[in-house]
């Protein structure tokens, strides 16, 4: 039974950290045990313990005189370090502004020095939680008064989803070495880690199916005055339209019909269902073949807006996952990408319904991107076949039978193998065609 009288775990772990603060006020809270002196001051901390020792028990008054020279001038070390330097404020800027997951990231760091004695050592450090890698540290140049300084260093980033990095801390060292000092500037920030984009094989072997930019779908209302079906006019239509042989023949006034151009669309399907992901956690990262799902499902997307496309990208119930990507817009893309940088599994399993929502269309190209996959999930998708210009699926986990199924189904399927290539991913179902499914 829950005890309602104790502090939420947050709360102890937050009491907890100033108590150590309390009774060790040379960290942060949240930093280690940091200890003020080097090596050198220690050790003359220790000799004048020492000297003093002998000096009360041989009487010899010069030690005194050592012991209290060696104390004063480690006291006198430690005080300058906080008496004598100062630092601003910090402010970060990173480039790219959103990061992807394996490429690297520039940071550069813009940081306030006030004051110091010259021959004072002082080194950094970025701190970077989980998900970075790279060397975020240097020593700091010699501090002039109100003097900027501009740092720089590049990190990659292996998991997306929001990270942090920071605080930023200086440990400053007196021109003697005796005694240190950790300094915490500026807050943490977070970074928002968008997938990978994979540049995918293009369907240039499907222009008849796929359509795209080479296959422009035109809806003909109207075509031309001699092959034409009008129809009656309406006030407020053009008296330029007025079609007069047809008003002649109808003994009214009829008009033409324009020819109505639109752009075809594509459908990406990322089934986000628990059960299809049961070693996926709410936390990004937590599933490789998840994160390669994920990859997959974005660099889709990319390559359906070079074809010329506008790309949605749904869940399995039909769920937008972020807004509609309008071909070649690559703004959009970006948007699609931190939208699904903080994506992960939940609902239940809609995926048998897929076929509804195409039911009373014929759609354009159709991706599929699901985790476990059954031999009756594949029959019950078959319906959606029918109304799609190019259908792919995609299976993380498919039971034995299952991809063979959705093939002989129609469906262009592959299996998505965790931390593989996923243009060869991509690849592979595209060279599994309806024409190659005895194959």
């Amino acid at each position: 039974m829950t005890d309602r009288t104790a502090p939420p775990l947050r709360s102890r772990a937050r009491l907890a950290r100033r108590f150590a603060h309390a009774l060790w006020p040379f960290g942060d809270g949240r930093d280690t045990p940091f200890w003020p002196l080097t090596l050198r001051g220690t050790a003359a901390v220790v000799l004048g313990a020492a000297a003093m020792i002998v000096a009360h028990q041989v009487g010899l008054v010069e030690l005194v005189y050592v012991a209290v020279l060696l104390w004063a001038g480690t006291a006198l070390a430690w005080a300058s370090l906080w008496f004598v330097h100062r630092y601003g404020d910090v402010a970060r800027s990173f480039s790219p502004d959103v990061a992807a997951v394996g490429q690297p990231s520039d940071v550069t760091l813009h940081a306030t020095a006030r004051g110091g004695f010259a021959g004072a050592a002082a080194r950094w450090q970025d701190a970077l939680g989980p998900g970075w890698e790279g060397d975020a540290s240097g020593m700091l140049p010699p501090a002039a008064a109100a003097e900027h300084v501009r740092l720089h260093y590049r990190v990659r980033p292996t998991v997306r989803g929001v990270r942090e990095v920071g605080p930023f801390r200086v440990i400053v060292t007196d021109p003697f070495g005796f005694a240190r000092r950790r300094i915490r500037l500026g807050t943490v920030e977070s970074v928002t880690v968008a997938p990978a984009t994979v540049a995918l094989p293009p369907l240039t072997e499907f222009p008849g199916e796929a359509g795209g930019s080479l296959h422009t779908a035109t809806h003909q209302l109207g075509e031309g005055a001699d092959n034409l079906i009008p129809r009656v006019y309406m006030p407020g239509d053009s008296m330029r339209r007025i079609n007069w042989r047809a008003s002649a023949h109808h003994d009214e006034l009829m008009v033409r019909q324009e020819e109505q151009e639109s752009t075809p669309e594509a459908t990406v399907v990322l089934d986000r269902a628990e059960t299809r992901w049961p070693a996926a956690a709410t936390a990004p990262g937590a599933d490789a073949a998840f994160e390669t799902a994920v990859t997959l499902v974005l660099s889709a997307a990319a390559r359906l807006i070079r074809e010329g496309y506008d790309v949605s990208v749904i869940e399995a119930d039909g769920r937008p996952i972020g807004a509609l990507v309008p071909a070649g817009d690559g703004v959009a893309l970006e948007q699609l990408a931190v939208d699904l940088a903080t994506v992960s599994t939940a609902g239940e399993d809609r995926l048998p319904l897929l076929p509804r929502l195409f039911a009373a269309t014929m759609a354009g190209p159709l991706v599929v991107v699901t985790g476990r996959l059954t031999v009756a999930d594949a029959e019950r998708l078959a319906p959606a076949v029918g109304h799609t210009a190019l259908p792919m699926l995609f299976a993380a986990d498919p039971d034995r039978g299952a991809v063979d199924r959705a093939r002989e189904a129609g469906w262009r399927a592959a299996t998505l193998v965790p931390e593989t290539d996923v243009a060869e991913i991509w690849r592979n179902a595209a060279d599994r065609g309806r024409s190659h499914a005895a194959a």
